[in-house]
């Protein structure tokens, strides 16, 4: 795996197993490769083998360390669109065994305050309309559901960001 990892948060589930959240520069091919196909298609709502290389972007991994080893178990990016600056869509994808532990809504949350931290001040995704996990976090999370005119499949995660949500220890990211 090819990529560059700073700034951490830690988060502890139990006194027997912690994991944490890093921003990376660089690709998560491996990661995406060990989801099921179920959580690949979730992710990309197409049968997906390989994770598409994009420029102006963010990525955060969610990790655990078993037997001296890195596990990655999660992975939230966005990408600024290129025709307004200000928004971005972004996608979450967190290994199946880790399911219902926070980690989307951790990484959500990170995601946001980076985005914001990066002038960014829309976020939006689609996911799928059974896609109940993600759909969950979203209405939790304040998003905006609608459903895709373009995609009956498809509904329409949007949320404005504010400057409140914006991290100060985060340093804009260059476009």
């Amino acid at each position: 795996m090819n990529q560059r990892k700073c700034s951490a948060n830690i988060r502890t589930l139990s006194e027997e197993r912690s994991w944490l959240v890093e921003r990376i520069e660089g690709s998560s091919q491996e990661f995406f490769r060990s989801l099921s196909a179920e959580s690949r298609y979730r992710r990309f709502m197409s049968p997906v083998n390989e994770l598409p290389e994009a420029r102006s972007h963010l990525a955060l991994l969610a990790e655990v360390f078993e037997d001296s080893r890195e596990i990655m178990i999660g992975e939230a990016r966005y990408v600024i669109e290129q025709r307004d600056p200000a928004s971005c869509e972004f996608a979450i994808a967190v290994a199946d065994d880790w399911h219902a532990n926070g980690i989307g809504r951790a990484l959500l949350a990170r995601l946001e305050r980076e985005a914001a931290a990066s002038g960014i001040q829309r976020m939006f995704a689609d996911t799928l309309y059974d896609n109940k996990a993600m759909l969950g976090l979203a209405a939790r999370s304040g998003y905006a559901i609608r459903m895709n005119p373009g995609d009956v499949r498809l509904v329409r995660l949007e949320k404005k960001s504010s400057a409140s949500t914006a991290s100060p220890t985060v340093r804009p990211l260059a476009a």
